[in-house]
């Protein structure tokens, strides 16, 4: 088994992501998937994004840490692949649009309830804890969502992340 990051947009989440990856390699192979704008410019291809990721994973089972628009790419993974996804980590879902919502209940609608959970911030900028709550309820009201304290889109919660992947 091991553990992919799919980071936040901006370059800045690769020192979150690294961050994380230190905080679990000691309990299996982690990787941090690179966005292609980080080098090369431009803006994010959710397809090209994909295949990268797709080749990534291989034939291994994986767990995902994702963070803001990295939760977007995970649901699209997930559909793709849903027999390969063990658990998932959503941190800072950031946007909670209609299309945002069909995109989430298809690609979540056979997976286990208990093998997600999503971190949001009380006070997230993009979408607090309550945006959130709401609508991850209208997904599946059985999927756990954690209120953290701080007023920020970042989220160095690894011992939670650890706990949730490694404990049973």
């Amino acid at each position: 088994m091991k553990t992919i990051i799919l980071p936040g947009y901006s370059v800045h989440n690769q020192e979150w992501a690294l961050e994380v990856k230190k905080s679990l390699s000691f309990k299996q192979s982690v990787l941090v998937h690179q966005w292609r704008h980080w080098q090369l410019g431009g803006t994010l291809h959710p397809k090209h994004e994909i295949a990268g990721i797709l080749k990534e994973i291989g034939r291994d089972k994986v767990n995902i840490i994702a963070k803001s628009v990295g939760t977007m790419i995970c649901m699209l993974i997930l559909s793709e692949i849903p027999d390969k996804i063990n658990k998932i980590i959503l941190c800072g879902i950031p946007t909670v649009s209609a299309e945002r919502l069909a995109l989430f209940k298809e690609a979540l609608k056979n997976f286990p309830a208990g093998n997600i959970v999503c971190f949001q911030n009380i006070r997230d900028p993009f979408a607090g804890y309550a945006e959130v709550k709401k609508f991850l309820s209208l997904v599946n009201p059985e999927i756990k969502i954690i209120k953290m304290p701080q007023s920020d889109h970042h989220y160095p919660y690894f011992a939670e992340f650890q706990k949730f992947l490694f404990d049973y």
